[in-house]
């Protein structure tokens, strides 16, 4: 039966995260024509937003959802997800945000556009676009069998209304509105699973949590084949989870790189914070006699996945169980915005602007950027209504991210002396091939090379096969980097048969370098035929940006700060 109370509270909760997104859109709607207003709020981010808006895009969800149904079905010990992306956020806070920031970029994709040319930049994004995609599909469907059970509202009709409502502020306010709402979500997620927890507990059907009557826990067989898994797991987290422009647009648009740096070690801690109530709220549902409860049976197969929202509907009264779905609602859209934005501001500006139409104006890009949000909205949504086995078809995603985009994001920042596009191209195409022979049970997909204790019965892989192929993309984006380098460089191959432009002087680097500096007019020396490119992209960049690294300096002597 339709909870009218419930449906009626939801809207007006809906009414006002639309409410506090348009008026932020309102706020600074002088500034629309701006394209890094739109991306990047003017890159005026403060501590105070920057810390909520961050922590709130990692804590959407399919990451309350899915901390525990994994508490619940293997334990606290399986439950890697909110404690490796906590991880991820502090790795990058440390290696990456402060030469992101004091660089001036936009999206995660001007250094690799910058160091392999505009093409290659532009295949690097199909990962990041199928893992933002995704993961909004994700967690709208998580929202939208949160809804039914405790609503009985229709899981389409919920992840429509969701998804409009998300993509309606984020259109007109670009990361301001996004950053706003995210302040008010991530106080109603804290509040809604905490206001559950004390709850629940005291449920009269809910036993012990000591680890002696209730393992929520978990528990891996010493020597078991598990424990490969396990650590694969646990390096897709970290390493995969720095790669995503949800991440990096935070990044960016904060005022000084010092100030990136805190924004994620911050929502580090937030994460985790985060993750804990549901936590317990998973560890509370291993110890709950259901078949006592008005459920009638222990939560078996894609049951398991409504844990959380069991929990809230049967084992707490009516408003907490409301206050709980307010929780899960915020943190969908809070992921879900962030999501969207980040893969439209990417293809804006990367794809269209600096593949197809270079000459594009900045409003031209911001109406580009507003229809892309439409589109991804439009795909996510579709996909979390048909598709139920969406949290698989996210992780593979994840996968490819960790596989492909990591090592080729971690030699650009950090040693791209040393790396060209010969050796991505190889490095995209060979990781991604072996990552693929190793198999995706849930999708269909099976194993053409079976390492060291493949599961014959289930076709799963018991052994770090995703980080053997993010290796191998790695040496070889190296290897075949410095085998280009040597056979241009020493003339076993002509200059004209340098087709990427990366030993001799042409259009490809240059016109990338002009097209990605912010507003400069300085031009790039010529790169003299026989030198690497990369070594004069180095140089070349530290001129470019410099009007980025002035407007730090300004921002910090006192620009308008959204804190």
């Amino acid at each position: 039966m339709l909870n009218w109370a419930g449906l009626a509270g939801i809207i007006v909760f809906y009414l006002l995260i639309l409410a506090i997104g348009v008026y932020a859109a309102w706020k600074r709607k002088n500034t629309g024509g701006d394209s890094d207003e739109v991306m990047l709020a003017g890159r005026s981010i403060g501590a105070f937003v920057g810390i909520f808006t961050m922590t709130a895009t990692w804590v959407g969800g399919g990451y309350i959802n899915g901390t525990a149904e994994k508490v619940y079905d293997k334990g606290l010990i399986w439950c890697q997800a909110p404690f490796g992306y906590a991880i991820s956020l502090a790795i990058g806070g440390l290696f990456f945000a402060k030469p992101m920031r004091q660089a001036g970029y936009v999206t995660m994709l001007d250094p690799l556009q910058i160091a392999f040319g505009r093409r290659m930049g532009s295949l690097l994004y199909f990962p990041a676009l199928m893992g933002e995609t995704f993961w909004s599909a994700a967690i709208l469907s998580a929202l939208g069998s949160t809804l039914a059970v405790i609503l009985d509202i229709n899981n389409t009709v919920s992840i429509l209304v969701s998804a409009a409502i998300a993509v309606l502020y984020t259109i007109f306010g670009g990361l301001y509105s996004v950053a706003y709402t995210d302040v008010v979500q991530l106080v109603c997620i804290f509040l809604g699973l905490w206001v559950t927890v004390p709850f629940s507990m005291a449920n009269e059907h809910v036993g012990s949590l000591a680890l002696n009557e209730t393992n929520w826990l978990g528990y891996i067989e010493p020597g078991s084949p598990e424990w490969g898994l396990w650590l694969d797991y646990w390096l897709l987290l970290i390493c995969g989870g720095i790669p995503w422009q949800v991440y990096f647009q935070r990044v960016l648009s904060t005022k000084s790189p010092r100030n990136a740096q805190t924004l994620s070690f911050a929502a580090s801690l937030g994460c985790i914070i985060s993750a804990v109530p549901a936590c317990i709220i998973g560890a509370v549902a291993k110890a709950t006699d259901w078949t006592q409860t008005d459920f009638g049976h222990v939560p078996t197969g894609y049951e398991i996945k409504l844990v959380l929202p069991l929990v809230m509907q049967y084992l707490t009264p009516g408003w907490v169980a409301f206050m709980g779905l307010g929780a899960v609602s915020a943190a969908v859209m809070s992921s879900a915005d962030s999501s969207v934005l980040s893969a439209a501001s990417m293809f804006a500006r990367n794809i269209y602007k600096h593949v197809f139409r270079q000459t594009a104006s900045d409003r031209e890009v911001i109406w580009v950027m507003r229809a892309t949000i439409l589109v991804v909205a439009a795909i996510a949504s579709t996909i979390g209504i048909l598709i139920n086995s969406i949290y698989y078809l996210f992780k593979l995603c994840g996968d490819l991210v960790y596989v492909i985009l990591f090592p080729q994001l971690l030699m650009v920042v950090h040693f791209r002396q040393h790396v060209n596009t010969y050796g991505s191209f190889i490095a995209f195409c060979l990781g991604f091939l072996v990552r693929l022979l190793g198999g995706e049970p849930y999708i269909g997909v099976p194993a053409t090379i079976h390492y060291p204790f493949y599961d014959e019965a289930t076709g799963q892989q018991n052994f770090p096969f995703r980080t053997i192929a993010m290796l191998v993309s790695l040496f070889s984006l190296i290897i075949f980097s410095a085998i280009a380098k040597a056979i241009f460089t020493s003339g076993l191959l002509p200059a004209k048969w340098d087709i990427c432009r990366c030993f001799n002087d042409g259009p490809e680097h240059n016109g990338d370098l002009e097209e990605l500096a912010n507003g400069s007019t300085v031009k790039p020396s010529p790169v003299p035929v026989g030198k690497e490119c990369t070594s004069s992209l180095v140089a070349a960049e530290s001129q470019l940006y410099m009007p980025g690294q002035q407007r730090v300096k300004s921002e910090e002597m006192g620009e308008k700060t959204l804190v």
